[in-house]
Order: structure tokens, then C-alpha cells, then sequence
């Protein structure tokens, strides 16, 4: 059965929907940091999981459905906030960049399971992608420079992201062993 076929098989709606809660509970985990613009969370590392997971189009629909559970009021945004005025905020440019990054970063993960593939994918793909989504909203709305809107928006979390990207790509490469093994159904 081609990939295209199983968007809405059981086995992937299942997936998708345990990706769509952990995205949300990882939001919660959060730590803010003083001089910067947003907080540190495990999104990042729920986000790469999930299109390590998933298909490209799946990966797009549970980011998706994330930010739409967060516009809609339920507090599953960044450190538990809700509602538009979150997206439509400094923080919004990241958000919009996650339903560009993650699809992409699923895509880029290729057929074969490998850490080494998901964790480049994971680094040069949705790191990038996302700070230009949150630099761009951070300059627009706190009215900086794109040099402080790098400082305050980027610089802090590089190294966190780092650790979630090669973090995501290790557990990515063994639940998708687990999956094709058989052995999880």
C-alpha cells in the first residue's frame, strides 16, 4: 500500500493522534527565560519526532491540528498559553514556522531509518526554518533590529535545539525499528 493510501488507515491516525498529545503535553514543559523572547520547551523535540514518525502529510495535519487546539483556547501553546492573541504575537512566527519545518524535516528523513539522516534532517532543516519564522515575528512586533531579534530570539535556544534535534533522532530511529519490526502491534 502506497504511503498516500495509509493517511487514514487506523494504524496512522493512531500515531498521529499519540504525536497531536505528546506535542501538547511537551508544551508544558517549559522554562522562560529571562532575556529572551520565548521559553525553552520539548516542542522541538516532540515536533522532529513526529515527522520522524509520520509522512510528510501527516506530519503537516498534527502540526496543524496543534496550533489550531492552541487558537481555538485550549492552553497547549508554549508553557500552557492559548488563543489567537498567542499567534498573532511575537512568538507567532514560530508557530507558523513549525507547519513549514516539520513536513520538511519529514521529507528530508528519507525511506530508510537512520539517526545519522533524522538527526541532519532534524539540524539543518527545522532549526533553521523555525528561528527565521521566530526572528521574523520577534523583529516585526518588538520593533528590533534583526541583530537583536537574533539575540533574543535564536541564540539563547541553539544549543538546547541541538540536543532535542539529536535527541529526536535517536528515539525517531528506534520506535521506527520497533514499528517495522512488528513487534509494537
Amino acid at each position: 500500500m502506497q504511503p498516500e493510501a495509509r493517511l487514514f488507515d487506523v494504524h496512522s491516525m493512531t500515531k498521529m493522534a499519540v504525536c497531536v498529545a505528546l506535542i501538547c503535553i511537551s508544551a508544558y514543559i517549559s522554562i522562560q527565560v529571562p532575556f529572551a523572547s520565548a521559553m525553552v520547551t520539548i516542542l522541538t523535540l516532540t515536533m522532529n519526532l513526529a515527522a520522524f514518525l509520520l509522512t510528510p502529510k501527516q506530519t503537516f495535519l498534527v502540526i496543524l491540528l496543534y496550533v489550531a487546539l492552541g487558537v481555538a483556547g485550549l492552553p497547549v501553546l508554549g508553557g500552557g498559553e492559548a488563543g489567537p492573541g498567542v499567534i498573532l504575537g511575537p512568538r507567532g512566527g514560530f508557530y507558523a514556522a513549525f507547519l513549514v519545518a516539520y513536513p520538511l524535516v519529514s521529507l528530508c528523513k528519507g525511506e530508510a531509518i537512520s539517526f545519522r539522516r533524522y538527526a541532519l534532517a532534524a539540524g539543518l532543516v527545522s532549526i533553521p526554518i523555525t528561528y527565521i519564522g521566530g526572528v521574523l515575528s520577534v523583529m516585526w512586533f518588538a520593533k528590533l533590529t534583526l541583530s537583536q531579534a537574533v539575540m533574543v530570539a535564536a541564540l539563547p535556544f541553539i544549543p538546547g535545539d541541538i540536543v532535542k534535534a539529536i535527541a529526536a533522532a535517536w528515539l525517531g530511529a528506534r520506535l521506527n525499528r520497533i514499528l517495522a519490526s512488528g513487534d509494537f502491534q
